[in-house]
Protein backbone atom coordinates (compact mmCIF):
# COMPACT_ATOMS: atom_id res chain seq x y z
CA UNK A 1 0.00 0.00 0.00
CA UNK A 2 1.32 3.45 -0.87
CA UNK A 3 1.93 6.26 1.58
CA UNK A 4 -0.99 8.65 2.09
CA UNK A 5 -0.77 11.77 -0.02
CA UNK A 6 -2.80 14.77 -1.10
CA UNK A 7 -2.53 13.82 -4.76
CA UNK A 8 -3.91 10.81 -6.58
CA UNK A 9 -4.09 10.06 -10.28
CA UNK A 10 -7.85 9.68 -10.55
CA UNK A 11 -10.33 12.39 -9.52
CA UNK A 12 -12.38 12.04 -6.34
CA UNK A 13 -15.82 11.63 -7.93
CA UNK A 14 -17.72 11.47 -4.63
CA UNK A 15 -17.21 12.55 -1.04
CA UNK A 16 -14.13 10.71 0.19
CA UNK A 17 -12.53 10.94 3.64
CA UNK A 18 -8.78 10.41 3.71
CA UNK A 19 -5.89 10.85 6.12
CA UNK A 20 -3.08 12.98 4.70
CA UNK A 21 0.40 13.64 6.07
CA UNK A 22 1.73 17.11 6.82
CA UNK A 23 3.72 18.16 3.74
CA UNK A 24 6.44 20.85 3.56
CA UNK A 25 5.58 23.80 1.36
CA UNK A 26 6.76 27.23 0.28
CA UNK A 27 4.02 29.86 0.27
CA UNK A 28 3.10 33.50 0.03
CA UNK A 29 0.69 34.43 2.81
CA UNK A 30 -1.88 37.14 2.16
CA UNK A 31 -4.67 38.63 4.25
CA UNK A 32 -7.83 40.56 3.34
CA UNK A 33 -7.40 39.87 -0.38
CA UNK A 34 -10.38 40.88 -2.49
CA UNK A 35 -11.63 38.08 -4.72
CA UNK A 36 -10.96 40.19 -7.81
CA UNK A 37 -7.28 40.46 -6.79
CA UNK A 38 -6.70 36.70 -6.51
CA UNK A 39 -5.49 36.17 -10.13
CA UNK A 40 -2.84 38.88 -9.65
CA UNK A 41 -1.72 37.32 -6.34
CA UNK A 42 -1.50 33.86 -7.93
CA UNK A 43 0.46 35.15 -10.94
CA UNK A 44 2.93 37.11 -8.78
CA UNK A 45 3.37 34.18 -6.40
CA UNK A 46 4.05 31.53 -9.01
CA UNK A 47 6.34 33.69 -11.15
CA UNK A 48 8.51 34.36 -8.07
CA UNK A 49 8.16 31.04 -6.28
CA UNK A 50 9.91 28.71 -8.71
CA UNK A 51 13.17 30.71 -8.80
CA UNK A 52 13.18 30.70 -4.97
CA UNK A 53 12.75 26.92 -4.91
CA UNK A 54 15.51 26.46 -7.49
CA UNK A 55 17.91 28.71 -5.54
CA UNK A 56 17.15 26.76 -2.34
CA UNK A 57 17.76 23.43 -4.10
CA UNK A 58 14.16 22.31 -3.57
CA UNK A 59 11.90 20.49 -5.98
CA UNK A 60 8.14 20.91 -6.26
CA UNK A 61 6.51 17.84 -4.68
CA UNK A 62 3.03 18.31 -6.10
CA UNK A 63 0.72 20.80 -7.76
CA UNK A 64 0.11 24.37 -6.69
CA UNK A 65 -2.44 25.04 -3.97
CA UNK A 66 -4.35 27.71 -2.09
CA UNK A 67 -4.94 27.15 1.63
CA UNK A 68 -7.74 29.31 3.05
CA UNK A 69 -7.46 30.12 6.76
CA UNK A 70 -10.92 31.65 7.22
CA UNK A 71 -14.30 31.53 5.54
CA UNK A 72 -14.35 33.85 2.52
CA UNK A 73 -16.41 37.01 2.60
CA UNK A 74 -15.66 39.92 0.29
CA UNK A 75 -12.04 39.12 1.09
CA UNK A 76 -10.01 36.02 1.92
CA UNK A 77 -6.98 35.13 4.05
CA UNK A 78 -4.87 32.49 2.37
CA UNK A 79 -1.53 30.92 1.58
CA UNK A 80 -0.67 30.32 -2.06
CA UNK A 81 2.14 27.89 -2.69
CA UNK A 82 3.73 24.65 -3.76
CA UNK A 83 4.43 21.47 -1.76
CA UNK A 84 8.20 20.94 -1.65
CA UNK A 85 10.64 18.05 -1.42
CA UNK A 86 11.92 19.45 1.92
CA UNK A 87 11.26 22.48 4.06
CA UNK A 88 12.36 25.93 2.95
CA UNK A 89 14.87 27.21 5.51
CA UNK A 90 14.31 30.96 5.24
CA UNK A 91 12.00 33.63 3.88
CA UNK A 92 12.75 35.14 0.47
CA UNK A 93 11.31 38.35 -1.01
CA UNK A 94 9.82 38.22 -4.51
CA UNK A 95 8.29 40.80 -6.85
CA UNK A 96 5.14 42.63 -5.87
CA UNK A 97 6.22 43.09 -2.24
CA UNK A 98 5.47 39.43 -1.44
CA UNK A 99 7.63 37.13 0.67
CA UNK A 100 7.95 33.38 0.18
CA UNK A 101 7.95 31.67 3.59
CA UNK A 102 8.27 28.09 4.84
CA UNK A 103 4.94 26.43 5.62
CA UNK A 104 3.20 23.09 5.35
CA UNK A 105 0.04 21.55 4.10
CA UNK A 106 -1.56 20.23 7.29
CA UNK A 107 -1.88 16.56 8.07
CA UNK A 108 -5.02 14.91 9.35
CA UNK A 109 -8.48 13.85 8.31
CA UNK A 110 -9.88 15.55 5.21
CA UNK A 111 -13.10 15.32 3.24
CA UNK A 112 -12.22 15.60 -0.44
CA UNK A 113 -13.90 15.80 -3.80
CA UNK A 114 -12.61 16.87 -7.19
CA UNK A 115 -14.03 19.82 -9.10
CA UNK A 116 -13.86 19.24 -12.85
CA UNK A 117 -14.18 22.40 -14.93
CA UNK A 118 -13.31 26.07 -14.78
CA UNK A 119 -12.64 28.05 -11.64
CA UNK A 120 -15.99 29.83 -11.92
CA UNK A 121 -17.69 26.65 -10.70
CA UNK A 122 -15.58 26.23 -7.57
CA UNK A 123 -18.11 27.92 -5.27
CA UNK A 124 -20.82 25.46 -6.21
CA UNK A 125 -18.46 22.49 -5.75
CA UNK A 126 -17.38 23.76 -2.32
CA UNK A 127 -21.02 24.15 -1.26
CA UNK A 128 -21.77 20.56 -2.34
CA UNK A 129 -18.69 19.17 -0.55
CA UNK A 130 -19.65 20.98 2.67
CA UNK A 131 -23.27 19.81 2.42
CA UNK A 132 -22.21 16.19 1.77
CA UNK A 133 -19.65 16.18 4.59
CA UNK A 134 -22.19 17.48 7.13
CA UNK A 135 -24.85 15.04 5.87
CA UNK A 136 -22.36 12.19 6.41
CA UNK A 137 -21.94 13.26 10.05
CA UNK A 138 -18.59 15.05 9.75
CA UNK A 139 -17.67 18.35 11.42
CA UNK A 140 -15.88 20.58 8.90
CA UNK A 141 -13.20 22.95 10.14
CA UNK A 142 -10.39 25.14 8.85
CA UNK A 143 -8.26 25.37 6.83
CA UNK A 144 -9.64 24.26 3.49
CA UNK A 145 -7.46 23.69 0.47
CA UNK A 146 -7.70 23.86 -3.31
CA UNK A 147 -5.10 21.68 -5.03
CA UNK A 148 -4.75 22.76 -8.68
CA UNK A 149 -4.11 19.37 -10.27
CA UNK A 150 -4.37 20.74 -13.82
CA UNK A 151 -1.93 23.57 -14.42
CA UNK A 152 -3.83 26.52 -15.91
CA UNK A 153 -2.61 27.98 -19.18
CA UNK A 154 -4.05 30.41 -21.73
CA UNK A 155 -4.65 27.58 -24.21
CA UNK A 156 -6.22 25.19 -21.67
CA UNK A 157 -9.88 24.28 -22.07
CA UNK A 158 -11.56 25.10 -18.71
CA UNK A 159 -13.72 21.97 -19.11
CA UNK A 160 -10.55 19.84 -18.81
CA UNK A 161 -9.35 21.42 -15.55
CA UNK A 162 -9.26 19.51 -12.25
CA UNK A 163 -9.08 21.08 -8.79
CA UNK A 164 -9.15 18.81 -5.72
CA UNK A 165 -11.04 20.36 -2.78
CA UNK A 166 -9.93 19.41 0.74
CA UNK A 167 -12.03 20.22 3.79
CA UNK A 168 -10.41 19.76 7.20
CA UNK A 169 -12.48 17.59 9.53
CA UNK A 170 -12.51 18.20 13.28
Amino acid sequence: MSEPTYLRDEPFTELTVIEVPATPAAVVEAREVHMSDLPELFDATFSGLFPVLSEAGLEPAGPAFALYTRQPSETVDLQVGIPTSAGLTNAQPIAGGHIVIPAELPGGSMAVRSHLGGYDGLGESWAQLLKDAVAAGHRPGLPFIELYVTEPSPEADPADMRTDLFLTLE
